[in-house]
């Protein structure tokens, strides 16, 4: 039986903001959407609406039939304490449906009315999202993973790259008859992406997916839904992340267009009325100055006149009968720009070689060099090294053999995953100012980092804030507003586009496209890497990196 969503007429808001009104949108089967626009704009609301978690003010939403199963699957934080079989259970809708499986069969022993029912009803639904088997499931989907670990192990206790890991597996076992997915690539490798793809690709059901993966939305995709929360619309687009975008950017000339050709055809047509107003004016003027004795020339000039009046009246007619065609609103967009510091040695960083050991993991001998100017990638799957790599090459990790060597005249800006240095609730301006205060050892004026922190796009309604409540993008504009102000030479970026929006993305591709100094970076949105010019990629697998200039 085929399952369609129907969404009509909704209104969405958030603390008192109305982010969108008037959505009417179609899910069917074998359907992928994708629903973009800023963070802020709705996105998340949207699904949490549709799964019921927020109520529907305005508008509606259906599901047919209507016991189908739907599943909203986010980004979260994963409990530490939780067991990876606990976390898979809670996340695939099992383990509730568990639970009111257990309470139709309580209600059934003590004869309640319509117990019957409710039991079949339940027991249906927990067929449905696959409980009976996801014990056994679990390890099959878990090891093409990679994350061949104990179901009961607690998931505190994996790394980064085995935690990105579990929510792939999470995905990978839902049964949902809908699903609702928000940036389900974030943190993972090429394989798990490549996985990812697979299973939504291969859904039978309807898919509504959220995510910056301008890559992944390509392949996914059937249709793109645009919130643009700035103009305040919804836009429908055919195809993929590149459709809608050329389709958006063509709309938009289209508007430019229509508005320019409207605007110039009433300014022509008001700048004629205006002269023959004026002509109209001076020849009362002259009539009434009395210097024509005539009668009848009088009579002849005041006539003119009021022909000229009369077809500047039937001129402004004109231009307010045209079809009004509104201006498009200019959008601001942000371009901030990294300015590299003073030259550093012509060798940035190097490792001879060099051998870490942590835990059962050993990366090395690696024997390679960070030269000046140089553009490198990192790429490999999660847990296969890049981070230790990173950190060997930096100092940051010690060495169990081998040896580091860090340039002089080197000035580093690292931008890690989580953005530590803003997980705090000091004001941003007063974190900016700290650590500048470390570079020249006296803090900046206020005003001076009000001002720098302005060029990135961050203004007094920011830079009060308590850094933590700064957005992901926002943290990424502090952070390089710093490095520019430091004059860092060299810029090590792990992850850097995670929880980023489309637009924020493309500001942060703007500005290492420019960027003169020397880069290290460690992606998997491969759109980012082919943007910004790469001189070598470094692939790290099972501990060992091997070197590819280009």
């Amino acid at each position: 039986m085929s399952t369609t969503l129907t969404v009509a007429g909704l209104d969405v808001s958030f603390a008192a903001r109305t982010l969108f009104r008037g959505l009417d949108l179609v899910l069917a089967d074998g359907s992928v959407t994708a629903v973009v626009g800023p963070n802020g704009s709705g996105k998340s609301t949207l699904m949490r609406t549709i799964v019921g978690d927020l109520p529907v003010e305005t508008g509606s939403v259906r599901l047919a039939p209507r016991d189908a199963t739907i599943g909203w699957l986010p980004q979260v934080v994963p409990d530490p304490a939780e067991s990876l079989l606990a976390y898979a259970r809670r996340r695939t809708g099992v383990a509730a449906a568990d639970l009111e499986l257990e309470r139709a069969a309580t209600a059934l022993a003590a004869g309640d009315p319509g117990a019957e029912d409710r039991y079949a009803t339940a027991l249906e639904r927990w067929l449905a999202l696959g409980a009976a088997d996801l014990e056994d499931r679990l390890p099959q989907v878990a090891g093409p993973v990679g994350l061949d670990v104990d179901p009961g192990r607690p998931l505190g206790s994996l790394s980064g790259g085995q935690a990105a890991r579990a929510a792939l597996v999470a995905v990978l076992l839902s049964r949902y008859d809908v699903l609702l997915l928000d940036e389900p690539t974030n943190d993972l490798d090429a394989r798990g992406l490549a996985l990812m793809t697979d299973f939504v690709v291969g859904h039978e059901g309807p898919v509504l997916v959220a995510s910056h993966d301008r890559a992944f939305l390509d392949t996914v995709a059937t249709r793109v839904v645009e919130l643009d929360l700035a103009q305040q619309r919804i836009g429908h687009y055919a195809g993929g992340w590149s459709e809608y975008a050329e389709a958006r950017a063509l709309a938009r000339r289209q508007a430019r267009s229509a508005y320019e050709t409207y605007a110039a055809r009433r300014d022509d047509l008001v700048a004629q009325a205006r002269r023959r107003e004026e002509w109209a004016a001076q020849g009362q003027r002259n009539v009434s100055a009395g210097g024509e004795p005539d009668k009848h020339i009088r009579e002849k000039h005041r006539a003119r006149a009021d022909r000229q009046a009369a077809k500047g009246s039937r001129l402004r007619a004109a231009a307010d009968r045209l079809e009004v065609v509104e201006q498009p609103r200019k959008e601001w967009e942000l371009r901030y720009a990294i300015a590299a510091g003073p030259e550093p040695a012509a060798v940035v960083a190097s490792l001879d070689r060099a051998v870490v050991v942590r835990g059962d993991f050993r990366l090395g001998p690696v024997d390679l060099g960070l030269g000046r100017g140089d553009r490198v990638a990192i790429s490999g799957d999660n847990g296969s090294g890049k981070t230790t790599l990173v950190g060997a090459l930096l100092g940051e990790l010690p060495l169990d053999g081998g040896r580091h060597t860090l340039g002089s005249r080197v000035r580093l800006g690292v931008l890690d995953q989580r953005r530590t240095l803003l997980e705090t609730d000091r004001p941003v301006a007063d974190v900016v100012r700290r650590e500048l205060a470390g570079v020249g050892g006296q803090e900046p004026d206020r005003g001076e980092v009000r001002t720098l922190l302005a060029k990135f796009g961050l203004g007094s309604e920011h830079v009060d804030r308590p850094a933590r409540t700064l957005s992901m993008g926002e943290r990424t504009r502090a952070l390089m507003a710093l490095f520019q102000a430091r004059e860092v030479n060299v810029l090590v970026l792990d992850e850097p586009t995670n929880h980023l929006d489309v637009a924020a993305i493309e500001q942060l591709e703007s500005a290492l496209a420019d960027y003169a100094g020397t880069l290290l970076l460690v992606s998997h949105d491969e759109a980012l890497v082919e943007a910004v010019g790469l001189t070598h990629r470094w692939h790290v697998e099972a501990g060992v990196v091997t070197v590819r200039a280009l």
